[in-house]
């Protein structure tokens, strides 16, 4: 799939979900803030329960680019830990490495943030680690490697360049972005992850 093909999937899919989900998609998403397809502009009739809950699992699944079956793992697991299931998954998904690579502004969307990862860009505690699923612990640095550090995607980073896009500094992160690294001081909290969705739906979803 070409990067073009990639973006305006995305910027569809913003639409779909009512949100907009890259820097790109947000111009696209105030041109035309419907759904797609011919009748995108008519009103939306009366959603059932499950279409409001379906649309917030979505929404989820989205914003951390994660496959159904990776989702349903991640709620179960919350299932079987104390306090409120929606938030342990939201929580538990902001420790992803990909998420927080994203966070601290090493790159410009959670896909970027991602290729960074998987490409072998990203060193936790000073090793390299190539699963966008890992889970960083409070006290673990990443930091993008050396060599990397000297290619233009992370002096871009570095600049400071991406955080016109991005959400204000999350307080579970003690960024240096000039020296590309970052280290999660703490668990994250619900109220203070960047992310857009009711997460009892989602729950109620998948509890259903």
């Amino acid at each position: 799939m070409t990067s073009v093909t990639r973006a305006r999937r995305q910027v569809r899919l913003s639409r779909k979900l009512g949100l907009a989900l890259t820097p790109k998609a947000v111009k696209h998403f105030e041109k035309r803030p419907y759904p797609p397809g011919e009748h995108g502009r008519a009103r939306r009739r009366t959603e059932s329960d499950y279409a409001v809950r379906l649309r917030e699992k979505q929404r989820l699944r989205a914003q951390y680019m994660l496959r159904e079956k990776q989702l349903l793992k991640v709620y179960e697991n919350a299932r079987k830990q104390a306090g409120l299931t929606g938030e342990v998954m939201v929580e538990d998904l902001e420790t992803r490495l990909d998420s927080l690579v994203l966070r601290a502004g090493f790159g410009r969307t959670i896909l970027q943030a991602r290729q960074h990862v998987t490409h072998r860009h990203i060193l936790v505690d000073g090793k390299i680690v190539d699963r966008p699923s890992f889970r960083v612990k409070p006290g673990q640095t990443i930091q993008v490697k050396p060599k990397s550090q000297a290619t233009v995607p992370f002096q871009v980073a570095a600049a400071g360049a991406h955080r016109d896009v991005l959400p204000a500094l999350p307080g579970y992160l003690d960024v240096q972005l000039e020296k590309l690294s970052a280290t999660m001081t703490r668990k994250p909290k619900r109220a203070e992850v960047p992310v857009t969705c009711d997460v009892q739906m989602v729950v109620e979803f998948y509890a259903r």
